[in-house]
């Protein structure tokens, strides 16, 4: 298939820089995952891969060629938009057949072709139906199919499931892993939902203002954030990001988190590296809330807090823990755990809580950088 990289893109629309300074490489064979909210330039990425925007600074490169002043028909790439945009006069079979009649491919090629597209796709009873009477995640399977059967380089897809109902981007998305597992194709995939990121990706490149924030595995993006947008962006309920301070807690160096009363154990090595910090910036202190432990009963180091609110999810119970209230607005500093859906505890009652220490994170307040002791 296909090595892209992109190196050092820039694009404008007028006095708004959508892309900046992007730097990234994608392996053959390797499906990626543009995630980020909407407006943060992903789809404008996407779209430059194309050839259907062009950068003012930078180039992008498809196995060592750089295509900048391609275009798209000769950059060898296939498109899935989030509008399925079939041929409303013509059947399933002439709709995933038009990019190959369109370079003239032998007719009997092109029959091989879709008809193998379509076994895979799960259409092959459709082959004789117009759009019309498909049901929308039909549509967009015969939307794939058109892109799959010319066998690009490439396969980049712009949101290709936001139209479908629930249950049916599910079974969609796991139909989609195996598709592309099977044909080895470097893909690229647009998308604001963490979940498909998460299910569908080698990795996710997570975006935002135009910024590549992180690349790496979905465990890599959801264990170890780089910076405070990925920590507060993934994640469902997102990472608690509570403002912390350094201080001496019986004469040992200890983390305060801001407005409470709650001190976490410092180790002395890693004061000096929080030292600079603090002094420059401050710290937010993060934890995600499945990496809390709740509990009815006082324990060694369990500390307390009374229940804000309760979420009851079905499969779990996410509760807001009150651990104080920010002097200048009055606001309540919250704490969000996950719990068991078995956890029996209501508003206003106090439980006794404690984190898991391997997985607390730590970062800059100014630059938004996760600190790495």
């Amino acid at each position: 298939m296909a090595h892209i990289k992109l190196q050092n893109i820039v694009k404008r629309y007028g006095d708004v820089t959508a892309v900046k300074d992007f730097n990234l490489e994608i392996e053959d064979k390797e499906f990626v995952v543009f995630l980020g909210p909407s407006g943060c330039g992903k789809t404008t990425t996407l779209r430059l891969i194309a050839g259907l925007e062009h950068p003012e600074e930078g180039d992008i490169l498809i196995d060592g060629q750089r295509v900048n002043d391609l275009s798209p028909a000769d950059r060898d790439i296939a498109f899935v938009f989030q509008f399925y945009a079939l041929y409303p006069h013509l059947t399933v079979y002439g709709n995933i057949a038009f990019p190959l009649k369109a370079v003239k491919v032998e007719r009997s090629e092109v029959d091989r072709r879709v008809k193998k597209v379509a076994s895979i796709l799960q259409i092959s009873e459709m082959l004789d139906r117009k759009p019309s009477v498909l049901s929308g995640g039909e549509m967009q399977r015969v939307a794939l199919g058109r892109a799959m059967v010319r066998q690009p380089k490439v396969y980049l897809l712009d949101e290709p499931m936001a139209n479908l109902d629930a249950k049916l981007r599910v079974d969609t998305r796991a139909e989609l892993k195996r598709l592309q597992h099977e044909f080895g194709a470097t893909t690229i995939f647009v998308t604001h939902d963490q979940v498909e990121a998460m299910s569908l990706a080698d990795r996710i490149a997570v975006i935002h203002q135009g910024v590549l924030q992180q690349i790496g595995t979905p465990h890599e993006i959801y264990n170890s954030p780089e910076s405070l947008f990925v920590a507060g962006f993934m994640g469902m309920p997102t990472m608690n990001l509570l403002g912390a301070e350094l201080g001496l807690r019986e004469g040992h160096p200890a983390l305060r988190l801001s407005h409470t009363d709650i001190w976490l154990p410092l180790p002395p090595q890693q004061q000096a590296k929080l030292t600079a910090a603090v002094e420059r910036n401050g710290l937010v202190f993060g934890i995600r809330p499945e990496h809390i432990r709740a509990a009815l009963e006082p324990g060694e180091r369990r500390l307390a807090a009374d229940v804000h609110l309760i979420e009851p999810l079905g499969s779990a119970n996410i509760l807001d823990l009150r651990l104080g209230t920010a002097a200048e607005t009055q606001d309540p500093i919250l704490l969000r755990v996950r719990t068991h859906p078995t956890f029996r505890a209501a508003v206003g009652e106090k439980v006794w809580f404690d984190f898991d220490p391997g997985q607390t994170r730590l970062f800059d307040r100014q630059t938004e950088q996760a600190i790495v002791l």
